[in-house]
């Protein structure tokens, strides 16, 4: 076992947060999409799906692939399919690093491309940011929804 799985996992306070979100919508609220070039709630909460299949799959090849889009149509317009997605890529996270040791988690680089690489604990945490940015760009969303928020979620997100 490794500091990671005894300390983040499963991640509590930052991914229950997507949860938070999924709770507070339906389906119909997938749909609602913000003035100008911008997705739907439910293109966004599929693209924060493919982010996290990409950072899983980094994990297990030690090369970040940006390429994966899942285009199951019922992740942009059911909360229930997308929160058994997410639960899915949530279990898959948690087992791929089980298999890293603490000295995995410093020495194993992760090619992120352009001539960027960084270790496997970096890694992890430039995944949780992204989540903290998904958070951020979905809070605009609950806003423009006029949603109520958990009282975690209006700690950390606002």
């Amino acid at each position: 076992m490794n500091r990671l799985i005894e300390e983040e996992f499963p991640l509590h306070e930052t991914q229950s947060l997507r949860y938070d979100l999924i709770n507070a919508l339906t389906d119909a609220d997938l749909a609602f999409k913000l003035p100008g070039d911008n997705p739907t709630l439910g293109e966004l909460c599929r693209e924060m799906g493919d982010i996290e299949h990409s950072y899983v799959q980094s994990f297990k090849t030690l090369e970040q692939d940006w390429s994966y889009r899942n285009t199951d149509p019922k992740l942009t317009t059911s909360v229930a399919d997308l929160t058994t997605w997410y639960r899915t890529l949530d279990a898959a996270f948690e087992t791929v690093l089980r298999g890293f040791s603490d000295d995995d988690l410093n020495s194993k680089e992760i090619d992120r491309g352009n001539d960027m690489k960084v270790s496997a604990q970096t890694q992890f945490e430039i995944y949780r940011e992204a989540l903290m940015m998904f958070y951020a760009k979905a809070s605009v969303y609950l806003k423009g929804l006029q949603k109520s928020v958990s009282d975690q979620w209006q700690a950390w997100i606002g």
